[in-house]
């Protein structure tokens, strides 16, 4: 299990260079990630790769993660429909709609769900995810707090924390085997 570790000495000018596709990748013992066409971009969930869940086919996790925010069937499909992440992105931060009841509670279960899958489905992306050794994963969001590091480095970057937690699972599988 990963520990939570602070990003500490974070520049964010070099941190979300990445967003345009620059060469940010391994800084020191970091990794940062944030857009699918940037370094270490398929960790993103706005990355084309798609999964099965709830017996249905989401075009990214992003699709997936965002419907769930909703109890309204039609809307959840509506979000799995949308021409793009950042469309699926756009329909789940809308507020005309209730989010579910529990969204607080659930979102890092439905967070990790999604994810596991994601890199479960493509065993390419499980390599890739390994290859990180034992580095920290950072998502480089600078509107995000939660999910990311944040506009300054001190957000929570729970998806970067999830990444790490099921590299840890994958690498006692390998062991295990």
């Amino acid at each position: 299990m990963s520990v939570m570790r602070p990003i500490g000495n974070y520049d964010v000018r070099h941190a979300t260079s990445n967003r345009g596709g620059g060469r940010v990748g391994e800084h020191g013992r970091r990794d940062f990630f944030y857009t699918p066409d940037g370094p270490y971009g398929e960790f993103s969930n706005f990355a084309k790769f798609g999964v099965a869940l709830d017996g249905v086919w989401w075009p990214t996790a992003e699709h997936y993660f965002q419907a769930q925010k909703f109890d309204d069937p039609a809307y959840r499909e509506k979000i799995r429909r949308a021409s793009t992440a950042k469309q699926a992105a756009d329909l789940g931060r809308t507020r005309l709609l209730p989010l579910r009841s529990d969204w607080d509670v659930a979102r890092v279960e439905v967070m990790r769900r999604v994810v596991t899958t994601k890199f479960e489905t493509h065993p390419a992306l499980r390599v890739r995810l390994l290859s990180t050794g034992d580095r920290q994963l950072v998502e480089s969001a600078p509107g995000d707090n939660f999910w990311g590091a944040g506009p300054d480095g001190t957000g929570e970057n729970r998806l970067g924390r999830l990444l790490e937690e099921l590299r840890d699972r994958f690498r006692a599988d390998e062991i295990k085997t």
